[in-house]
């Protein structure tokens, strides 16, 4: 048997050969790698991974801890310091409380002293109340000043009880306290109310993680949540937690399963107000946080290594070295060198391969010179067709214009007509460029609306909108023209003085978005996929009727099949067309920064 297989051996390709040598060699060092760590590392991984959770989660609480104290030194600074010692009935304590509120402003929103019956007394920096809101019927109200001897922490909400005059309103969590108010002889009960700004809590979580899986999130004694990094997540129900449950734990660290996944959950309770701090950190996430573990998986694995060089340093002198000559070339093909030399040295696998390897880069050039070639005169033919398509119509259309207003000795029109004309084809040809600026598009369509509209004086009126940001983005030129040309002659040809053409560019997120809307004819949803397709349709007495589909086509061209027109139509409501196209600044596009197909 062991001759056999060491005829085998002795007869086998080069393949076989590295395949048996290196195969074993691995083997036995991923066996002895395997061993060695699971000995080493499996009774200490989890125990190092949950004290180092324990120690993120105390320094978190007692940062939240003094967060909060501080809050807590502020209402009492403000009850005994300013409220105790003043007379509400010839005395003001706005001062003294803005001083306070100025002190404390990164982290106050409001500071309002409302009386027993819910009125405002002082509020820095709100003005007033909300008319619509009683605040002596809220229940944190009502609970303030039943429950006199205790500061009340409420859960995160919009604050809504102050008129924002005009701002936004933020998230806060109020905290409110039962205090006593002088006004002459006479004492009452009063309510002291600070809105903490609620991003003030979120500096304590923010990039806070625990391993590579794990987080941290933070809810009151009966288990709401007050802050969570996925609570977007948790609203919508794509994200679950297991809230309620860690509300029953103790402090420290536990083990739980949890939608199928085993988890360690680490609790720490926040003072005062009874909240508490928990991390949460999957079984599976868990890393080798260690410093010495690393250190000795990286011992290990050079000590493998410094064994697997010296077995295979004798292999690697008898086999490899023709193999790194041929990787030597086959790097150089891979970086676009297809004239690359091809080394013919070595066993007869590797001068067989490396002649393969010629003849492909060969066959490989020959290709990419063949689809290169093709593909640029491809795109030429399209491009050009397109566009022969749409300039000659207009062109027609315009002439057309001029003759008219000629023979019916309008020269003052005339002269509109040809000036509008020059600025258009200035902005058409646009030095045989296809992208332009949303602005200049937008002019090229002012121009033709302008001449359109001195022709059909009574027919239509038209407006154009753009928002300033968009003006500087790129734009596919030539696009908004045949849109405008098909609303004039397919939706206004029946109009008699009451047609509107309505042109706006706006931009949403990454997206550019330019609409051609009129109150026109319409169109049935037959008439309109008919737009997009091969087949030829019926048009008005006017119009090409095929400039709808190529600037779709062009459109997808440039920017791929996830752009295009967009078009809704109604019969007797009208048309809107929408052509969708990348948000991207023309002096990127322009300085090559965006790879326009």
């Amino acid at each position: 048997m062991f001759e056999k297989l060491k005829e085998r051996i002795a007869n086998a390709s080069i393949r076989y050969i590295i395949f048996i040598y290196f195969t074993l060699t691995a083997l036995a060092a991923s066996v002895f790698i395997g061993v060695s760590l699971y000995t080493r590392l499996s009774g200490q991984m989890s125990s190092t991974i949950q004290e180092e959770n324990q120690i993120l989660i105390n320094q978190i609480t007692r940062s939240m801890d003094s967060y909060l104290r501080t809050i807590m030194k502020l209402s009492d600074s403000i009850y005994y310091g300013v409220i105790k010692n003043a007379d509400l009935s010839d005395d003001s304590i706005n001062q003294e409380i803005t001083l306070l509120y100025d002190s404390n402003k990164d982290m106050i929103e409001n500071i309002a002293l409302l009386s027993k019956q819910g009125m405002l007394l002082e509020a820095v920096p709100a003005a007033r109340l909300k008319n619509h809101v009683d605040v002596a019927e809220e229940e944190w109200f009502k609970e303030t000043l039943k429950k006199t001897e205790n500061i009340h922490f409420s859960s995160p909400h919009v604050q809504y009880i102050f008129d924002a005059a005009g701002k936004q309103y933020r998230w806060v969590i109020s905290v409110s306290r039962s205090v006593e108010i002088t006004k002459g002889p006479y004492t009452d009960q009063g309510v002291l109310l600070i809105d903490i700004r609620y991003d003030g809590l979120e500096q304590f979580f923010d990039r806070v993680t625990l391993g590579n899986q794990g987080y941290v999130y933070l809810m009151d004694g009966n288990g709401e949540i007050i802050y969570h990094p996925m609570a977007q997540l948790l609203y919508s129900g794509v994200h679950a937690e297991n809230n309620y449950q860690a509300a029953s734990y103790k402090e420290g660290n536990h083990q739980e399963v949890f939608e199928g996944q085993k988890r360690i959950v680490t609790v720490k309770t926040v003072g005062y107000t009874g909240w508490k701090v928990v991390g949460v950190m999957p079984v599976d996430g868990m890393a080798l946080n260690s410093i010495k573990t690393k250190l000795l998986v990286v011992f290990i694995i050079a000590f493998i290594l410094f064994i697997l060089s010296i077995i295979n340093s004798y292999i690697s002198s008898k086999i490899t070295n023709p193999i790194k000559e041929l990787e030597k070339s086959v790097k150089k093909i891979e970086e676009g060198d297809l004239n690359a030399e091809v080394p013919g040295n070595g066993s007869y696998e590797i001068r067989h391969l490396g002649e393969s390897i010629h003849n492909m880069a060969r066959q490989i050039r020959k290709l990419m010179d063949d689809i290169v070639a093709e593909h640029e005169s491809k795109r030429k033919s399209e491009f050009d067709t397109l566009q022969s398509q749409i300039n000659p119509h207009f062109l027609y259309n315009t002439l057309d214009i001029i003759v008219w207003m000629i023979e019916n000795e309008k020269q003052g029109d005339a002269v509109r007509v040809v000036t509008a004309l020059a600025r258009f084809f200035r902005i058409s040809l646009s030095r045989g460029k296809s992208i332009i600026t949303v602005a200049d598009e937008l002019e090229h369509v002012r121009n033709y609306l302008m001449i359109q509209h001195m022709r059909y004086k009574n027919k239509f009126t038209y407006s154009i909108e753009a928002e300033e940001e968009v003006l500087g983005l790129a734009s596919l030129k030539l696009i908004l023209q045949p849109l405008v040309e098909n609303a004039i002659y397919h939706g206004m040809e029946f109009m008699d003085g009451d047609g509107e053409i309505y042109i706006r560019a706006w931009r949403q997120n990454s997206e550019l978005f330019l609409c051609v809307e009129d109150n026109g004819l319409g169109m049935t949803e037959e008439q309109v996929q008919r737009l997009f397709e091969d087949t030829e349709h019926i048009s008005s007495r006017r119009g090409s009727g095929i400039g709808a589909k190529n600037v779709n086509e062009r459109i997808r061209l440039y920017f791929g099949s996830g752009y295009g027109l967009i078009i809704e139509s109604e019969p007797d409501e009208g048309t809107k067309v929408t052509a969708h196209l990348p948000a991207v600044p023309y002096e990127q596009v322009r300085k090559g920064g965006y790879d326009v197909k």
